[in-house]
């Protein structure tokens, strides 16, 4: 899908938010440990055992890249949703499974 600057900055932090949204609900929910730094076009979430998970925007290639302890995915928007064609995933049950993977943390996701 083909979309402007804005549109896409637009449909990232609407991600972004979503996400920052469903952490908060866990850390009430599951006195869950996580930090949550959001600059820039940078979302970090440091967990209880160090770890990190880093979504950042990349602009230039209107993709979301995701670094987990798992490995490194970059997502485009096919219309309807994220997409990582080279490892075959869908972002939102990608992030979702991989926060719980790394830090037992389960949280909804509704993009």
């Amino acid at each position: 899908m083909k979309m402007t600057d804005t549109e896409y900055h637009h449909k990232v932090d609407e991600v972004f938010s979503a996400i920052e949204t469903a952490i908060e609900f866990a850390i009430d929910e599951q006195d869950a440990d996580v930090d949550i730094n959001a600059s820039g076009n940078v979302l970090d979430l440091a967990f209880e055992d160090g770890s990190k998970i880093v979504i950042n925007k990349q602009e230039p290639l209107h993709e979301i890249w995701l670094a987990t302890r798992f490995g490194g995915f970059h997502f485009k928007f096919d219309g309807e949703k994220w997409f990582d064609d080279r490892n075959n995933c869908e972002f939102t049950s990608h992030i979702v499974d991989s926060i719980e993977k790394q830090s037992e943390i389960k949280i909804e996701l509704n993009l």
